[in-house]
């Protein structure tokens, strides 16, 4: 157990050296998998032979210096089952796709596969990545390791708990309005949103494509550094992709200073509503608190039109959705219903009726009512504008601080059921993180406490494709902290 808590980056240089075997690290995961999957539910898919028998394969490699040892071969990963993979099911957590098995990897799966990695399986998800609970898969919801009455956050709670029960060192997730950080969050991991167009978005079943971001889950920044250097690779297939020069994360942070000396930090007065819990309030301030001691300098500062954030992510994001959801129908792949049919329309609206879920169909409604002719303008085209508008104030607000703070959920984790059927409820557990979605900016959320032995979330926000200086400043934080470290008693149980 104790070389496998290592960091990611040791566990590599252990493979390297074959101190350990991947067949070793492989089958200590795929064990803890088939022990907590009945009780987390956080797994829809794996292959434990395919998994080892390529850890076997890497191992033969390396013993006979027939590999090109790389540091990241016979590393596990976890992937969000909303990536494509051609040798698992890829189900979105939806009905609709329950039996699709894709032809082609996503374009992050590949480049990670080639470069030696090990996909244990296909994490459990809010049904096409809507939802902030883990509640509406298909597949059942997913339990919070910290407590298993309680959820892990969403989309992206499979991810999230995979990594906080050591069911996998390494995870990846997307983030449409928070899905990586508000589950990391509530879980105790560690995850970053990255800049809109650095990763690529190929073979990521769609949501919002203009919001839709992977990103990578771990338990500590130095561990997502490491996983996000090697899922960036220019993809010509994506043209939202933008096309830069690489950049080391991970071997830059480990050669950076821990001195936030001169460091400006914002501190957005509206993400502290006296609305919020006190001791949530009380634990976020204490870790800005902490990066002061470390040299950084606070200035408050406002973003008044964050207010609108959540208006606007589901106005803008449910017509994309309407849009992106309109090629599941039954006809050319997905749920085809065995109810008897009258009439075209009919046909389409029973295989869409009974393979998607309740809010993915609240959503497709919504956003067919904000795109139609008589809402468009009223609706959708305001969204947009206000989304300029946010835009430029926060690319002003980070032209004098380097980074923006605050807590990354207005709450711990919930109980199972406790938001289910308040909708509106439920989406302003996204209220933090919506912002950087809507702008495109990179942010990070960090374990920064905890409250009633449930894990407290900081997250900071900076400047487009300043990816560094996020995982600078958290890995500085965790340099001078223990969260990150922390596990759940179902861990050792």
């Amino acid at each position: 157990m104790s070389m496998i808590l290592k960091p990611v980056y040791e566990l590599s240089q252990d493979l390297v050296l074959r101190r350990i075997s991947s067949e070793e690290v492989v089958t200590f995961f795929m064990d803890r998998i088939e022990s907590l999957n009945p009780i987390i539910n956080a797994i829809i898919s794996f292959d434990r032979e395919k998994s080892l028998a390529k850890a076997r394969d890497i191992d033969h490699k390396r013993a006979y210096g027939k590999f090109d040892m790389s540091r990241c071969a016979g590393l596990p990963v976890v992937h969000k089952d909303i990536f494509c993979t051609s040798d698992l099911p890829t189900t979105c957590g939806s009905r609709m796709l329950k039996d699709f098995i894709s032809p082609y990897d996503a374009h992050i799966v590949s480049v990670l596969n080639n470069k030696g990695f090990i996909t244990l399986g296909k994490s459990n998800m809010d049904e096409f990545a809507m939802g902030a609970s883990n509640e509406n898969s298909f597949f059942g919801p997913v339990h919070n390791p910290w407590e298993l009455g309680r959820v892990p956050g969403g989309s992206s709670g499979g991810s999230a708990s995979v990594v906080a029960a050591l069911m996998s060192p390494l995870s990846t997730g997307t983030d449409t309005g928070g899905s990586v950080r508000q589950p990391a969050a509530l879980s105790g991991i560690t995850a970053l949103k990255p800049t809109y167009g650095l990763v690529s978005r190929y073979g990521l079943i769609a949501f919002a494509s203009s919001f839709d971001q992977a990103g990578p889950m771990a338990r500590s920044a130095a561990d997502c550094a490491f996983l996000l250097q090697e899922m960036v690779d220019y993809d010509e297939r994506d043209s939202t992709q933008a096309n830069r020069s690489p950049v080391r994360y991970f071997d830059d942070l480990m050669s950076s200073s821990n001195d936030l000396s001169g460091l400006c930090i914002g501190v957005v007065e509206e993400f502290f509503s006296p609305e919020l819990d006190p001791e949530l309030l009380s634990i976020v301030d204490r870790a800005i608190g902490e990066l002061c001691k470390m040299g950084a300098n606070l200035k408050k500062v406002s973003l008044p039109e964050v207010e609108f954030s959540v208006a606007l992510y589901y106005v803008l994001a449910s017509a994309e959705a309407a849009s992106n959801l309109a090629r599941f129908d039954g006809v050319r792949y997905g749920f085809r219903s065995d109810t008897p049919f009258n009439s075209l329309e009919e046909f389409y609206s029973n295989n869409r009726g009974e393979g998607f879920g309740e809010e993915v169909k609240r959503r497709i409604l919504t956003g067919n009512f904000v795109l139609s002719k008589s809402n468009y303008e009223r609706y959708y085209l305001r969204a947009q504008r206000i989304r300029r508008i946010l835009y430029n104030n926060f690319i002003s607000v980070l032209s004098s601080c380097d980074i923006l703070v605050g807590p990354t959920s207005p709450t711990v984790a919930f109980r199972m059921g406790e938001k289910a059927v308040d909708a509106i409820s439920m989406y302003f557990s996204d209220v933090f993180t919506i912002p950087a979605n809507l702008v495109g900016i990179p942010a990070i959320t960090i374990p920064c406490g905890f409250s009633n032995k449930l894990p407290v979330g900081l997250q900071m926000m900076s400047r487009h494709f300043c990816e560094s200086e996020l995982f600078r400043v958290a890995h500085s934080f965790q340099c001078n902290t223990d969260y990150h470290t922390r596990l759940p008693s179902i861990v050792s149980a």
